[in-house]
């Protein structure tokens, strides 16, 4: 096997791969037109961050069966691209994650004692010590927002320093957080009640400037913030609006939303530390993502399993095949359980019946967790790692196998338990390849799980459902397709509606306020 290292990583790495008795040519950052006139002589790609892999590099890479990204972020590769060809792309999680916490509590310290500015003052010629008085940390409290991998083993160094710790993250539970010294609070009371609070979610839809105006103001007079994670979680206008009223004593940054950073209003600011994207430079920890991509590559190549692969699962093509209509069928119902559910998922209880026990349920149940957490995940996921990464949150996860169904030649039912509530969703394979939810909770019905849809719980009287197709109506919105299940007659009724159009948060609220409606949630598939 021939194996291109596209950019410079650690000769530990590499020595791994020659040990094995792969052939290695090194050739630092590569420009697009020159990898795609080598890529062609290879079987595996290595990458840190510098060369980009795009699609029309994928396309002209016949051999290639492996790109492997010593980090974390595989934005710099078309993973679809990868996926449509066949290539199985790895990256390496939580090679860093001691490098950014380490990082992350040399700026929580350096924030407190006011120490690049004191340097910068004695390297000018003077010695104002009184300007530069700092804060001790012992007894202060730290909000950690995102209690992942590097947010716990923050938590643990910051409590050998005396820190209380509160955490906040809907995605983990507290037996997980509690190990680490970090009690989970709702984020409105991490933010009234920190003295310091550092950022440590991926960077989404969801997280995208999740610490802006309101939530600076919530928070106490002079909090110190910090952000090693990924820039534009916390909103830097805001942030430099309540450094300069004062709300803020002081902030560390690594990451910025664009990078360089531009705000430089912000990043010369003299309550502001800054660094440059530091958190992963380490010597050790470039060792570390280097050895572990090389392991494997190795591995890959030997044996066929793919450890951390972000697009592929390690099945023979052929069951795949086979079972590609329940895996989609189970995905779906993960999905519309994370999207309908309120509160920290707990226990994911997938329950089989029927034709269906001829598939691996084992993939099936990753296709269900998948579904359930991808919405949430710092890393993407597939049949291979969602399981890992619900292992990693503290989700309990069970299969049940029962030999039929009474009314079902295939039943899939999942049970989705969080800290708020417990819901069941139900769904079948009609005919070769018909898939419908046929169940949530106690309400049975035929829905078609595609596209955008609404459910709406609801008293069982005359009139509501056309009050809600009239209320859409009124907002162009069409109806493509109903179908309602209800306890009993005159008891409370679920109606589900598949829509052309997604209905926005003012048409939503207008539809619980509707009378007899008792709840009405949205989701997308």
């Amino acid at each position: 096997m021939r194996i291109l290292v596209a950019d410079s990583v650690a000769q530990e790495g590499v020595q791994v791969l020659k040990d094995a008795g792969f052939e290695v040519e090194e050739r630092g950052k590569v420009p697009a037109e020159e990898l795609k006139a080598l890529i062609p002589g290879f079987e595996g790609l290595i990458v840190r961050s510098a060369t980009k892999v795009p699609a029309d590099v994928i396309e002209v890479a016949r051999n290639l069966r492996a790109i492997g990204r010593a980090g974390a972020g595989v934005d710099t590769i078309d993973v679809d691209a990868a996926t449509k060809r066949g290539i199985v792309v790895m990256n390496t999680p939580g090679g860093n994650t001691i490098s950014t916490a380490e990082h992350t509590l040399s700026l929580l310290l350096a924030l407190s004692r006011n120490i690049p500015q004191a340097d910068a003052s004695v390297k000018r010629g003077e010695w104002d010590r009184k300007r530069y008085v700092g804060v001790e940390v012992m007894g202060k409290t730290l909000g950690i927002i995102g209690v992942g991998r590097v947010g716990r083993e923050v938590a643990i160094r910051a409590r050998a320093f005396g820190m209380r710790i509160l955490g906040y993250d809907p995605y983990i539970t507290p037996d997980v957080a509690s190990k680490a010294g970090v009690e989970l609070v709702e984020l409105e009371r991490l933010l009234e009640e920190s003295d310091y609070i550092s950022v440590h979610t991926p960077r989404t839809e969801g997280t995208y400037r999740m610490i802006s105006r309101r939530e600076l103001e919530a928070c106490k007079a002079g909090v110190r913030i910090i952000n090693c994670a990924r820039g534009g979680i916390v909103d830097e206008e805001a942030l430099l609006e309540a450094l300069e009223s004062g709300k803020v004593a002081g902030a560390a940054l690594d990451v910025y939303e664009q990078e360089p950073p531009r705000n430089r209003a912000l990043v010369e600011h003299p309550k502001v530390i800054c660094t440059p994207h530091l958190g992963a430079s380490t010597v050790e920890a470039q060792v570390n993502v280097a050895v572990q991509i090389a392991r494997q590559m190795v591995e890959f190549f030997s044996t066929g399993v793919a450890p951390n692969a972000v697009n592929l699962p390690p099945v023979d093509p052929e069951v795949f095949r086979r079972s590609k209509k329940f895996l989609e069928l189970a995905e779906k119902i993960g999905k519309l359980q994370s999207q309908l559910s309120e509160g920290r998922l707990l226990r994911v209880t997938v329950e089989y019946r029927g034709e269906v026990l001829e598939h691996p349920t084992s993939l099936l149940t990753a296709a269900v967790l998948k579904g359930a957490l991808e919405a949430s995940s710092e890393v993407p996921l597939n049949l291979v790692n969602a399981p890992y990464v619900a292992r990693e949150r503290g989700v309990q996860v069970e299969e049940v196998r029962y030999s039929e169904h009474k009314d079902y030649l295939n039943l899939i039912a999942v049970y989705y338990r969080t800290d708020q509530e417990e819901r069941v969703i139900s769904g079948t394979i009609f005919g070769k390849n018909d898939p419908r939810i046929v169940r949530i909770d106690e309400y049975h019905f035929d829905a078609r799980p595609e596209g955008e849809m609404l459910f709406c719980g609801n008293e069982d009287v005359p009139g509501v459902i056309g009050r809600i197709g009239t209320l859409l109506g009124g907002h162009g919105i069409n109806i493509a397709r109903m179908s309602w299940g209800r306890e009993r007659p005159g008891g409370k009724a679920v109606t589900v509606l598949n829509l052309d159009h997604p209905v926005s948060d003012e048409i939503l609220e207008e539809i619980r306020s509707q009378p007899h409606i008792l709840w009405a949630k949205r989701a997308k598939l």
